[in-house]
């Protein structure tokens, strides 16, 4: 409940209970509300086993806890079987690597890999070697880079 306190905070809240009650009332303030949070819990567990025993034996295992939406998807999330199944087949990693490999050309096929090799011309330009130039009767008769 006061998990985000922190230690400026508390020193704040004890000084400004000293000054409003005083050194000598402070203690016995305490006290009673240690007493009235004690009571509070209390009464906050007994009406907890009230409805737990008023909701019948289906429910033996139902947590209040449980009624808070976060808590409530997250166990809905982790439990289903389907959603399991298809969050496993949506693995990035595989396909991150799949791609890396083919931007890599760790290629797996043997013809292809002996082709790259030396061994035969692959399929497709070679991107590379620039292209020889046109013969003169091919050219064009306006300048390409004035265009």
């Amino acid at each position: 409940m006061f998990n985000d306190i922190g230690a400026l905070e508390l020193v704040t809240i004890v000084v400004l209970a000293i000054l409003i009650f005083g050194p000598e009332k402070l203690p016995k303030v305490i006290q009673d509300v240690t007493g009235v949070i004690r009571k509070i819990r209390a009464f906050s567990d007994s009406a907890k086993q009230d409805i737990r025993s008023e909701l019948g034996p289906e429910f033996k295992d139902f947590e209040f806890e449980d009624l808070n939406p976060k808590t409530f998807i997250r166990k809905q999330l982790s439990e289903n079987e389907d959603l399991k199944e298809i969050r496993g087949s949506f693995d990035l990693r595989k396909e991150l690597n799949d791609v890396t490999d083919a931007v890599n050309s760790k290629e797996t096929d043997p013809v292809t890999a002996s082709a790259a090799a030396g061994g035969a011309p692959a399929a497709g330009p070679d991107l590379v070697k620039k292209p020889a130039a046109p013969a003169a009767d091919q050219r064009a008769r306006f300048d390409a880079d004035a265009t």
